[in-house]
């Protein structure tokens, strides 16, 4: 009694079971319906949200090497593997959440509706951006050059729809940023002008030749310089021969005044047999006629001594001409008079050869200078258009190279021969990600929870002054006696007036 009215009692600090109780108890109904409305809501939740999982995995590589471009025909090819830095495996992640990407995705899966009108194409097309945004999830592999890209959707074919669509954009993404379209176009049309070029060259390079008469300028202009040094030699050994034909000339003249004309070349002395044998016939037939006479006449006959005269003459002329034999001398050419006259006669011969050539050789010398000079500058001309030919030729057949390694290069890209490559596909998953028993758990937990705290925001919230402690704690005066009746229920305020009245009083 005197603690009562000394002053008010405290109340506990904090509820106890009973009064937890105590307030669960007067609250059945909010409790009960806010279980079941929170069970409900998340068992829906968790029955019509995302439930299945698809994935794929992209696997990056050092791949083929593709050939340099290059004004070579063949280009160093550098054969190193270096890792896959983690830079450009951020770059991979970045591109596959690439918004340009997903809206090709959200296009191709039919993420759109297709009665969409076109004025709201765009905004339901950045919805579905949004959406496949929160719902994909890309991370690299820790410790490998591998990247898993994986989709939740309510939808299980949905999901795996847009998963492949994904994997083939990025594909093409990927393949159309490490190579540029229009290389094989390029090389076509720069193939086709070098082509044009090169007949333009072969053209004016065969004009040039029906024109100048010339077929390999420098090949008749090295012939014609080897004529020419071979006529500069003539001349200079028909020179010299002239020379010697000169001195030849001159010393023959010298041995010809030497030399007679007609030398003896047979020298006889003989009797002359005719003359002799006529006159011994003639002594013969004197000395018969003077037999004769003398057979008939005397020697001192006239007659007789005329005979023995003339056989006496005929005698002494027998003897003369004995004693006088014939003299024959044969006189002939002078065979050294003949041989230098023959020799000065062919060297004079010889020299006017000489001479005739040696104004041939430099009439023909002077002819193939000028043709040396001609065919120099022919060479010229002939080689700048050989070598725009051969330019041309390279550039057509570098640029035709190139094309068949562009061709090749995108037939390998077809062939998904790439540093990135998808080793993993999606597919159509068969099960959810999680099972809804196992969400049943927290969602019995979660709704408790929340119709527990509902009833003690409800319970808080509300005036009503049901027990003793509150009385005290709201009037702050001792509490004398108290009644519980159902219709004895009065609010905090309704209380705090009466109190405050009868303090007044006091």
């Amino acid at each position: 009694m005197t603690h009562s009215l000394t002053g008010p009692s405290r109340p506990s600090v904090s509820p106890t079971p009973r009064d937890v109780a105590a307030i669960l108890f007067r609250r059945p109904r909010l409790v009960a319906i806010s279980f079941a409305l929170t069970t409900l809501a998340v068992m829906l939740f968790v029955a019509f949200s995302a439930r299945y999982e698809s994935h794929f995995k992209v696997l990056l590589r050092r791949g083929r090497l593709d050939p340099m471009i290059s004004a070579q025909p063949s280009s160093n090819v550098d054969f190193s593997r270096p890792d896959i830095t983690e830079e450009e495996l951020n770059s991979e992640v970045v591109l596959l959440k690439d918004e340009d990407l997903l809206r090709s995705v959200a296009l191709s899966a039919g993420l759109i509706d297709p009665s969409t009108k076109q004025a709201d194409l765009a905004a339901e097309l950045e919805r579905a951006v949004r959406k496949l945004t929160r719902r994909l999830d890309v991370e690299g592999l820790r410790k490998s050059n591998l990247i898993q890209v994986s989709y939740k959707d309510s939808d299980a074919q949905r999901s795996e729809r847009i998963l492949a669509s994904l994997s083939k954009a990025y594909i093409h993404k990927h393949t159309s940023l490490l190579r540029p379209d229009g290389q094989v176009r390029f090389f076509n049309e720069q193939a086709a002008e070098s082509e044009k070029k090169l007949h333009q060259s072969e053209t004016e390079l065969v004009n040039f030749t029906r024109a100048s008469g010339v077929v390999a300028a420098t090949l008749e202009r090295d012939i014609a310089v080897e004529k020419l040094g071979e006529t500069d030699a003539g001349i200079r050994l028909i020179d010299q021969d002239r020379a010697e034909a000169e001195k030849r000339i001159a010393l023959l003249g010298d041995q010809l005044k030497q030399f007679p004309a007609r030398s003896v070349t047979t020298k006889r002395w003989a009797d002359n047999p005719a003359v002799l044998e006529k006159m011994k016939t003639h002594l013969l037939e004197l000395e018969l006629k003077r037999t004769e006479l003398l057979t008939r006449f005397e020697p001192s006959y006239r007659l007789v001594q005329e005979v023995e005269r003339q056989v006496g003459e005929t005698k002494a002329t027998i003897e003369a001409e004995a004693l006088t034999p014939v003299r024959d001398e044969t006189t002939d050419r002078d065979p050294n008079f003949e041989w230098a006259r023959l020799e000065l006669e062919k060297t004079e011969v010889q020299k006017a050869g000489l001479l005739a050539r040696f104004y041939g050789a430099t009439v023909q010398a002077d002819s193939l200078r000028e043709t040396a000079k001609n065919l120099q500058a022919r060479s010229v001309e002939q080689q700048d258009l050989v070598r725009s030919v051969k330019a041309d030729e390279e550039n057509y057949l570098l640029y035709l190279r190139k094309l068949e390694e562009a061709r090749i290069s995108e037939a390998l890209d077809e062939s998904a021969i790439l540093n990135a490559a998808i080793v993993e596909p999606p597919v159509v998953p068969a099960l959810p990600n999680h099972p809804l028993a196992l969400y049943l758990l927290p969602a019995l937990g979660l709704a408790a929870f929340s119709s527990i705290g509902l009833a003690f925001a409800a319970d808080y919230y509300d005036p009503t002054v049901r027990t003793p402690q509150e009385a005290i704690g709201v009037l702050n005066v001792p509490v004398l006696a108290w009644f519980p009746t159902a219709g004895n229920v009065f609010s905090r305020s309704d209380r705090l007036q009466s109190a405050f009245r009868k303090g007044e009083r006091s």
